[in-house]
């Protein structure tokens, strides 16, 4: 494994393969004829858009990370970012089932799975056939992975688990869910393990589902465990390694939100762009105020900027470096980049942003969440202070 220095000191330098250009062009056309339409829906109606994943499913794009052995295509993580940043610029609801579907249950069963269960579960996963979840926050814990009060305590071969998990996105409709759970509540971290759970488990329901500001249509709900039994033939990894798992699925999973940052951000510049070149303010056209090119340039800089820093954690994923670090950043830089420019992008719309004829409120709304989920601004700031510290 490449050290995390030397991969720090080399340059932020990136240019596109002829295959990621392809998908880029392909996963850009079927996202804004397809899913662009049907977004404000989505979102006024509070809809999971099914037939948005079953198209992506036929799409081949749900394994689109793993070997083609388990039915995926074999491509690279760069790859999977420009996917899910084209998913964001049509709906980001779409980019964040996705999104949790592949990084956030399919990579940590890829990474930590045994054969069996990689056959067993990942192989429907990369076809489409089946979608995943991964449930890790609850109600007093979100950051704080090992205060979880979910328990999973063995008996025989399997294990039965007691408690519950909030903002499950994909909750109701997954049909596979990656729990992590505290075999030893004085342990701490050390008792915290990762098991498989399979929708129609007994004594697992839903709770509420959430009615939230943005990313409206995606499923986000309570999941409930009432001596709910897990065979222990569905433990990932080692039943002492359910921290360590956690903490890998986040790191990737912190690069696939900057990416639906990123997304979320261009899709709302490109309509500001296009409205700037139509609206009429002082009989010409708003596009030829400076006050107005300079928020355009300013935003697309902070996009381009965001773009190169999620590129870099994934190029250092696929290459096999420790990028901790730099899927903090660019998590942290992309989720605060889009908050404060999708706001500029409602001023460029003036009173017309505000309303829900025009799609850069509903940008606006859904860039939010990239600041909490998979770990807040401030936490984001802690990973990267304690690396930065450590000179890693």
């Amino acid at each position: 494994m490449v050290s995390a220095a030397t991969a720090i000191d080399s340059p932020l330098t990136f240019e596109y393969s002829e295959e990621q250009l392809l998908i880029k062009e392909m996963i850009s056309d079927l996202a804004q004829k397809e899913f662009a339409p049907r977004a404000a829906e989505v979102d006024r109606n509070h809809r999971f858009p099914r037939e948005n994943w079953n198209l992506l499913a036929a799409s081949d794009l749900c394994g689109l990370v793993f070997p083609e052995q388990y039915g995926g295509a074999g491509l690279d993580s760069i790859c999977y970012s420009i996917v899910v940043e084209e998913l964001a610029k049509a709906c980001a609801t779409t980019s964040v089932l996705y999104s949790a579907h592949v990084s956030l249950c399919a990579k940590p069963i890829y990474i930590f799975g045994t054969e069996e269960q990689k056959q067993k579960f990942l192989v429907p996963m990369c076809k489409g056939e089946k979608l995943g979840a991964f449930a890790l926050s609850e109600p007093g814990s979100g950051s704080d992975a090992a205060s979880a009060r979910c328990t999973a305590v063995l008996k025989g071969d399997q294990y039965i688990l007691n408690g519950s998990k909030n903002w499950i996105t994909n909750g109701i409709e997954a049909d596979y869910y990656l729990v992590i759970a505290q075999t030893d509540t004085t342990q701490k971290h050390r008792g915290l393990i990762a098991l498989i759970v399979e929708k129609g488990a007994p004594g697992f329901s839903f709770g509420k589902l959430e009615d939230k500001l943005g990313i409206k249509g995606s499923s986000t709900c309570q999941i409930i465990f009432e001596d709910t039994p897990v065979p222990a033939a569905n433990v990932l990894g080692l039943p002492s390694e359910g921290f360590k798992v956690a903490m890998v699925t986040l790191d990737g999973g912190r690069i696939g939100i900057a990416s639906q940052a990123v997304g979320i951000a261009q899709g709302a510049w490109d309509h500001s762009f296009k409205y700037a070149k139509e609206r009429v303010a002082f009989n010409k056209t708003i596009n030829k105020f400076q006050a107005i090119q300079f928020m355009l340039t300013d935003i697309q800089t902070e996009i381009d900027a965001a773009r190169l820093l999620t590129y870099h954690a994934s190029g250092l994923q696929d290459r096999g470096v420790k990028f901790t670090r730099e899927a903090a950043e660019a998590k942290l830089y992309a989720s605060e980049m889009a908050m404060r420019n999708t706001v500029k992008c409602v001023q460029i719309f003036g009173g017309y942003g505000y309303v829900t004829d025009y799609p850069v409120e509903r940008y606006m709304r859904d860039a939010k969440i990239t600041e909490i989920y998979e770990g807040t601004s401030e936490v984001q700031r802690i990973v990267i202070a304690s690396n930065v510290l450590k000179g890693k």
